[in-house]
């Protein structure tokens, strides 16, 4: 049994409540989920790291910015924590794995700990400079959904070939 198997089913039922009623939504829900599994959860150092990218949305958002917090070095691979500074700030980590385009949807998917995500439970900073990785919260971004919505996908840095099998699964 997942070790937050009552937070876990909590988000996705908000999530699909949300789809599902919000005026703006990208799809109508129920989204589909992996079934949640420890497998999928690690804690790993955070490797300090500089530097930033600019992501063009194409809307009226702009131009946002992400600023390189560090390096993951994950059972799973290599990967690249940002901080975002829109919608109330929060620590991102955009990534594609070997089931993107094969279950997944094919542009990648996110963790976030912001006020917009899934804030303090897919990635949780730790005290002693770790941080928690919980793939069982990976969700979609709503381009995935609806074309109408631009989303910044996965730098190369965030692209793995190993199956990430958690989270949200490809809408159709």
């Amino acid at each position: 049994m997942y070790l937050s198997d009552v937070d876990i089913h909590g988000f996705r039922a908000a999530r699909d409540e949300l789809f599902r009623t919000h005026p703006q939504s990208a799809a109508p829900g129920p989204l589909k989920y992996l079934p949640p599994s420890d497998e999928f959860v690690a804690e790993v150092p955070v490797r300090p790291a500089d530097g930033h990218i600019d992501v063009d949305t194409g809307g009226p958002d702009g131009v946002l910015r992400y600023e390189r917090v560090g390096i993951l070095d994950t059972p799973w691979g290599q990967l690249t924590l940002w901080w975002f500074r829109a919608y109330g700030g929060g620590l991102f980590l955009p990534f594609r794995d070997g089931t993107c385009g094969n279950g997944s949807y094919g542009g990648g998917r996110y963790l976030t700990d912001t006020v917009k995500g899934t804030h303090g439970r897919g990635l949780v900073p730790l005290d002693d400079g770790r941080v928690r990785v919980d793939f069982n919260y990976a969700y979609n971004p709503s381009c995935a959904y609806d074309a109408r919505w631009a989303c910044p996908l996965a730098p190369p840095e965030n692209r793995v070939t190993a199956e990430i099998r958690a989270g949200e699964l490809a809408y159709d």
